[in-house]
């Protein structure tokens, strides 16, 4: 079983990683909401990674967001401002793919796509604790 998490640890990081290269594809032609989907996922991917590390699993966006607040805000494993960050990006994906007349706009999403690349770093270096 170890296996396989450490695969999927493995895999969920690469994810994470692509599709910030996603996110860079979509700002280039403009698709600001579509840039902030990516941008989301590329953190959701992370997350999940670092909540496998400490063998904890959710089944739904919401349970990873509180996971990732108990385990790893609220004991300092990340800071505050890392929690606030994720815990934005969801609400901003929410927004951006559910409700009508929502548009990002190019200097929202430059500044939140250079955030999730400095988060998904930290992530990593997260995971590459042995500590963790």
């Amino acid at each position: 079983m170890k296996e396989c998490s450490d695969d999927l640890i493995k895999y969920r990081i690469t994810r994470s990683l692509e599709t910030l290269s996603e996110a860079e594809i979509m700002m280039r032609n403009s698709y600001w909401n579509a840039s902030v989907n990516r941008i989301y996922y590329s953190c959701y991917y992370a997350v999940s990674a670092i909540l496998l590390k400490k063998s904890i699993e959710t089944n739904s966006h919401k349970g990873i967001r509180q996971m990732f607040g108990l385990h790893f805000v609220q004991t300092g494993l990340v800071t505050k401002e890392d929690g606030r960050f994720f815990s934005d990006l969801y609400d901003r994906r929410q927004t951006g793919d559910y409700e009508d007349f929502v548009l990002y706009e190019e200097e929202t999403v430059v500044k939140l796509f250079s955030q999730a690349k400095e988060f998904v770093e930290r992530m990593i270096e997260l995971l590459n604790k042995n500590d963790l």
